[in-house]
């Protein structure tokens, strides 16, 4: 999502500094050309991130987070980029990416033993509606945050705060898009800080069929940042406590039923930071303030950007493993970086 440019000046110091080759994807020359449905394959260059900390390239702790290997991705394509959602299946190869101009990426995650070398069969083609054209041809986008009911792929528009579905059995991101109803508070919440996060609760836990609907900054009397429940078995309200002024960029469900929160603040005073934070899932209920602990904290002496993406999935180890992927903002002082981390003992 295009946000405030002083958050982008102040991001350049992120930005820069860094001269290693880059490693390329080899690349089908036809991907030039469009196919008829819209879909392209787009070229990605990775350039590997060997630590995490700028002061310390030995420090690989950072509170419940151990830094496993991260990537700084580059393409040709111009519409690459902005992207602020994240889906891994649960081997944490194939993916599915929403950027904010209403574009689907999918892909596989390439990896060196344990640690990210690189994109592979990246496809990208735009977001469409009920009648075939692309959302963002009727203004619906800043498509903010994404997540997975199944087959079924539920989207956040940021921008007109709706909340459409697509069933990739249908056709993968060929699928057309269904409004989901959705309480008429979400219709009001205010501009730019709006839908940021959605999170499907799965079968067997606590909330299961729900989905958690949450704002990046839309706050109670009481500073509590807004967030909703949807379908289930108590559709309505709830509240999640704010953190540190952090605002909410993403959200993901690891796999023991807990949601991570990514957060990110801007602040010219305390400078530019990211946090996760875990939520117990049984805390949340309608009406309930939740809180929970800080696992991970870093500020730009690390390698941080605009994180608006966060997956966990489990390894073949047995780690639970979570990404988190930047939003560049389309911005030459910003950088796509892909992060994976592992998440420790807490």
């Amino acid at each position: 999502m295009t946000r405030r440019i002083s958050r982008r000046a102040f991001l350049k110091g992120a930005a820069g500094g860094f001269a290693a080759a880059q490693i390329a994807i080899p690349f089908d020359a036809r991907a030039q050309a469009q196919s008829a449905d819209g879909i392209v394959p787009v070229e990605v260059n990775a350039r590997p991130l060997t630590s995490f900390d700028l002061r310390d390239p030995s420090h690989v702790r950072f509170g419940s987070f151990q830094f496993r290997s991260g990537l700084v991705l580059t393409s040709p394509f111009r519409k690459f980029g902005g992207l602020s959602s994240l889906h891994l299946d649960a081997a944490g190869e194939h993916f599915v990416m929403a950027s904010d101009k209403g574009n689907w990426f999918t892909g596989r995650l390439v990896y060196n033993g344990d640690a990210l070398s690189g994109l592979a069969d990246v496809k990208s083609g735009p977001m469409r509606g009920r009648d075939g054209q692309p959302l963002a041809a009727k203004g619906w986008f800043d498509t903010e945050s994404l997540t997975f009911d199944g087959s079924v792929a539920y989207v956040g528009i940021e921008r007109v705060n709706k909340i459409v579905r697509f069933d990739f059995d249908k056709g993968g991101i060929l699928a057309r898009a269904e409004d989901v109803a959705a309480p008429p508070e979400i219709a009001k919440l205010p501009y730019n800080r709006g839908l940021e996060s959605l999170v499907a609760v799965g079968k067997g836990q606590h909330l299961a069929g729900t989905i958690l609907a949450i704002s990046e900054r839309s706050l109670d009397a009481n500073g509590n940042i807004a967030a909703f429940l949807i379908g289930g078995p108590t559709p309505g309200i709830f509240y999640i406590k704010r953190s540190n002024d952090f605002d909410i960029s993403d959200a993901t469900l690891l796999p023991a039923g807990d949601v991570l929160l990514l957060e990110r603040k801007f602040s010219l005073t305390t400078g530019v930071g990211i946090q996760v934070r875990c939520i117990p899932v049984s805390a949340i209920a309608l009406g309930a303030v939740v809180d929970g602990p800080v696992l991970f904290e870093a500020d730009l002496g690390s390698e941080i950007d605009n994180f608006e993406g966060i997956a966990s999935h489990v390894s073949r180890a047995g780690d639970t493993v979570i990404t988190l992927i930047s939003d560049d903002n389309f911005s030459v002082i910003q950088r796509t970086l892909l992060l994976q981390f592992t998440l420790l003992s807490r």
